[in-house]
């Protein structure tokens, strides 16, 4: 089950459970759509992975019992900004290459 991080790991920026702004890896490393396109250039900081649109968890029981309601979003706050510096010499590399071939 996705944690669902309440901000931007580089911005600090809120991401609520709702937010189509809220982008993730493989690892749940969770940032806005924002510092992806315009400081992280589609790199994890963390892991070199790519990132993508987190999804977002029904507010209401519409199935199965599978919601908001039952499954809380995570409250925990990883708050890290990155180096951009450091990260453009981390990403050039990688950067033109598509996710699944990193």
């Amino acid at each position: 089950m996705l944690e669902l991080r309440p901000t931007c790991e580089n911005c600090n920026k809120l991401l609520p459970p709702d937010s189509t702004e809220a982008m993730i890896c493989s690892f749940e490393c969770t940032f806005c759509r924002d510092c992806v396109q315009n400081v992280l250039e589609n790199v994890c900081p963390n892991c070199g992975g790519g990132l993508v649109a987190r999804p977002v968890r029904p507010k209401n029981n519409l199935k199965n019992s599978n919601f908001l309601g039952k499954y809380p979003a995570g409250e925990r706050v990883v708050y890290k900004p990155v180096d951009s510096t450091a990260h453009r010499a981390f990403c050039e590399a990688i950067k033109h290459l598509p996710p699944e071939q990193r």
